[in-house]
């Protein structure tokens, strides 16, 4: 069997949890066997742990390619047009960012509470109205 490699990069991301998750189950794999591989890791921490201020690292630390979470509402509920959210669904599933991942998550279960919420409300006036339909008849 092939020993699976790892760039410094997937070791970053993996380091600031930004790995996707299937990567980061195989990388989780191959360090409880390649002892070289956790020092790369170790070494890479404590490079990480310095003042980087290169443009990947911004770029990295500062998810600049991250959208804002309202265009992710909008996402969510089917509000952009066909070139945008390409780049989403690339975003969220070939990237595999796992913050614009859980951003995702929690607007859409932000979602079903406000439609449950909604159809509440409206059951409750209806249930309001049907009580006062005996009384203008009688």
């Amino acid at each position: 069997m092939a020993a699976v490699t790892f760039t410094d990069a997937e070791l970053r991301a993996y380091l600031e949890e930004q790995l996707p998750v299937a990567r980061s189950t195989e990388l989780e794999s191959a360090l409880r066997g390649t002892p070289a591989l956790a020092k790369r890791l170790e070494s890479l921490l404590a490079v990480e742990d310095r003042a980087d201020f290169s443009v990947e690292a911004v770029w990295r630390k500062r998810r600049l390619s991250c959208p804002a979470r309202s265009t992710w509402a909008l996402y969510v509920a089917g509000g952009l047009g066909d070139g945008l959210k390409q780049y989403l669904e690339f975003h969220l599933h070939t990237i595999g960012c796992r913050a614009c991942a859980a951003n995702v998550e929690d607007l859409r279960r932000g979602s079903d509470a406000d439609a449950h919420r909604r159809t509440r409300r409206v059951f409750e006036s209806s249930i309001g109205q049907l009580h006062a339909l005996p009384e203008a008849q009688g």
